[in-house]
């Protein structure tokens, strides 16, 4: 596999090369003897103006390949250089959902264009109304659809005759008359059949499927659990108007995965990259800095009354970022365990009080052994006891606080049909922060008499 790797950058820097040196059809040479998946990754990895000179070079079909693999942000970008002729032509070579995406990401005057520029966009059209991260948005309309009574050997003249594309998974899909959803077989199922068997007899009427406005994310996990390469979409009266295939999961599940990691690192953009323009950067950071400002100040403002204790024992000051740090690192703990379970459906706020109950045995026990050690670490350093009764029943508190925080907040976000990987270190640790500091310093009011 790193020889592969190497052999591509060693292709992307010989593009680059020509492409320098004027030479246009050596760069296109080497472009193309790559694969289709990575010309897409040689193609994120040249400039602007390399993309740009290279583009133009590549056929429709070719070009319509490149934009099946990138994500739809590097698609529009790539497709807006190309002439309104050209981008119909490319959309009609596409995947539907594909050609969908872009067009959806266009403006509504350059779709326009482009869809009355199209000679065929019967297939794209249907998967216009649909948003983006439903399944109805995820679905194509290229699939195998056969009627109920049809005979095996006619299934297997009708697959010869109209070979169906390689990205189309072999799964054949039963209808009736109306196009209602009754049945679904594999293509062994189909092939060891007797000829003269129908598709009645064979299929199996158990379909696992979806409804067109089901989440993304949703159908990831039913096609993961049921381990389908394809999920048939249905509308309201069971008639199939679509399917999502296995490479279509595969981004969503990466989205979804790039959507939490930035949320839970209190990033709204879910498409920067470390080249990305300095004011994508700012817009998608610079919110959740503010808010964390915020929370910083309460956190500060709750330090505040306990000013004339700090100034008295001046230890004070030296502990109280453990009890604030431990409790930031515990709920972060948490929250990624809770929002894993709640992305992957093995939990959902209707078992809140399991999962409180759950994290308050954990943050109890967690917050026991941490205490105790500090505790002892503290009397030992400082030579007064008392002091380490302060930080180690701090850190308990603030452990079972933060394993409580962590399960209720992300659970409560789901609750109201919001993404909970929001509750981020933002929202948590604004609680972990501010109960911590007054848990600590009202424990070192109350011994504070022992503490000097």
């Amino acid at each position: 596999m790193s020889e592969h790797v190497v052999d591509l950058q060693l292709a992307v820097e010989r593009i680059k090369k020509v492409l320098e040196d004027g030479l246009h059809a050596p760069a296109l040479a080497i472009f193309q003897e790559l694969t289709l998946g990575d010309q897409a990754e040689a193609f994120n990895r040249l400039s602007e103006e390399e993309q740009a000179v290279l583009l133009p070079l590549l056929d429709v079909s070719a070009t319509a390949d490149l934009f099946d693999r990138l994500t739809d942000s590097e698609t529009l970008e790539a497709a807006e250089s190309l002439s309104l002729e050209k981008l119909a032509d490319v959309l009609e070579e596409m995947q539907p959902d594909e050609a969908a995406d872009l067009l959806g990401d266009l403006t509504p005057e350059q779709a326009s264009l482009a869809l009355e520029e199209m000679e065929d966009p019967e297939d794209v059209l249907p998967l216009l109304g649909f948003p983006d991260e439903t399944a109805g948005g995820r679905m194509t309309t290229e699939y195998i659809a056969m009627r109920r009574h049809t005979r095996v050997d006619q299934a297997l003249e009708f697959l010869r005759q109209v070979s169906p594309d390689h990205e189309v998974p072999y799964y054949i899909f039963v209808v009736d008359r109306e196009k209602r959803l009754v049945g679904v077989l594999g293509l062994r199922e189909l092939v060891i059949s007797p000829k003269d068997a129908r598709m009645e007899d064979i299929m199996d009427t158990e379909v696992v499927h979806v409804a067109s406005g089901v989440d993304q994310e949703e159908v990831a996990n039913l096609m993961g659990r049921h381990d389908l390469s394809a999920i048939p979409v249905v509308d309201a009266s069971n008639h199939l108007i679509g399917v999502i295939t296995h490479d279509d999961i595969l981004d969503v599940l990466s989205e979804e995965a790039t959507e939490d990691i930035y949320r839970l690192a209190s990033v709204a953009g879910t498409d920067l990259e470390p080249d990305s323009p300095v004011r994508q950067h700012v817009r998608g950071r610079l919110p959740w800095l503010f808010l964390n400002t915020l929370t910083a100040l309460f956190a500060a403002w709750v330090i505040s009354n306990y000013e004339a204790i700090i100034a008295q024992v001046a230890a004070l000051a030296v502990f109280q970022s453990v009890v604030a740090g431990m409790g930031g690192n515990a709920s972060s703990q948490t929250v990624a365990v809770i929002v894993r379970s709640l992305a992957l459906g093995k939990t959902d706020p209707s078992k809140a009080m399991a999962v409180l109950w759950q994290e308050l045995k954990v943050g109890v026990l967690q917050g026991l052994a941490v205490g105790t050690l500090v505790a002892l670490g503290v009397w030992l350093w400082r030579g007064n006891p008392y002091l380490g009764i302060v930080v180690g029943g701090a850190l308990l508190a603030n452990l079972i606080v933060a394993g409580l925080a962590g399960a209720l907040i992300p659970l409560a976000l789901k609750g109201i049909g919001q993404d909970p990987a929001l509750s981020s270190s933002v929202l948590v640790t604004a609680v972990t922060d501010s109960l911590g500091f007054l848990i600590f310093l009202s424990l070192a009011a109350y011994f504070l008499p022992h503490l000097f």
